[in-house]
């Protein structure tokens, strides 16, 4: 079992152990902050035992079907985890607007404890997963720590409950709260579907790829260039390169110098088209070198 698999499967149990632990809680506290977060948190449950499931599979090899292997299923899944977490978020809110209107008592003592609990299990997810490299893990450790921050302003909350009586700070608590995930969530959200959609990752320019490559000797243009991710981590290209005729007779040659220069730009599988000068109308080969 891999890191990646491990990590996932790490922070899904320690989730669905304290979702459990949440629901029970705010039903005996009466706390819709609890209530509202254990919500989310089921919703971050299912999203990780996907993630998971995803990532067991994505460890298989490349088929005859599926080329690329399954690596991409990473990438789905968190896709997917993007949504509930939105869908979820959206449902917290039409709860908690309502009791603005008509605070209910809250039991402060049960919510401070949980809190706490809450922060050192969500806590001990974050750290794991945030090594990690997949934008699957980038985005689950995201999840895990908006959930830090939330039960470090759940806690302040319960401590302002007990101590000044302002149940109001329940449904306060968890407007705030439901707001900032939604703002996280939507950042990562834009780099998920532009990989979905086979965008340039995030982390690559690809002026400067193009740059890199016409800086070859030999490189004289440089035309249908496509970059894009299999999950976030694993990059690939597709270009064709324009070279001076006597390089064509060692082919192999100038690929490896091209190559070499691309895996600085973290692009580790490319698939390099050679032609000849002249063989490419004005309008293909737009990008020239400055020779």
């Amino acid at each position: 079992m891999g890191d990646r698999e491990k990590n996932v499967g790490f922070a899904a149990s320690l989730n669905i152990l304290f979702t459990i632990i949440e629901i029970i809680g705010g039903l005996l506290t009466n706390s819709l902050a609890l209530l509202a977060d254990a919500l989310h948190d089921f919703a971050d449950s299912v999203a990780l035992i996907v993630a998971w499931l995803a990532e067991r599979k994505a460890k298989k090899p490349a088929t005859s079907k599926m080329t690329f292997g399954y690596r991409r299923l990473s990438l789905l899944s968190a896709v997917f985890a993007t949504i509930v977490l939105i869908a979820g978020s959206l449902f917290i809110l039409s709860q908690a607007i309502p009791r603005l209107m008509n605070p209910q008592p809250v039991n402060a003592e049960g919510m401070i404890l949980i809190a706490i609990i809450g922060v050192t299990i969500n806590g001990l997810g974050y750290f794991r997963l945030k090594k990690g490299l997949s934008q699957n893990e980038k985005i689950l450790s995201w999840h895990l720590l908006e959930d830090i921050l939330g039960w470090v302003v759940l806690l302040i909350g319960a401590i302002i409950i007990r101590f000044w009586d302002k149940p109001v700070i329940d449904p306060l608590m968890t407007l705030g709260f439901t707001v900032f995930v939604l703002w996280g969530v939507s950042k990562n959200a834009k780099e998920s579907f532009n990989l979905l959609l086979q965008g340039v990752p995030e982390n690559i320019n690809i002026d400067e790829v193009r740059e890199s490559i016409l800086s070859v000797k030999g490189v004289k243009m440089v035309h249908d260039i496509h970059i894009w991710s299999l999950e976030g981590e694993t990059h690939v290209l597709t270009a064709h390169i324009v070279v001076e005729d006597e390089y064509l007779q060692q082919p192999d040659k100038i690929k490896q110098s091209i190559k070499s220069k691309l895996a600085k730009h973290h692009i580790e599988h490319s698939t390099l088209e050679l032609e000849r000068e002249g063989f490419c109308s004005e309008t293909e080969c737009i990008f020239e070198s400055n020779e």
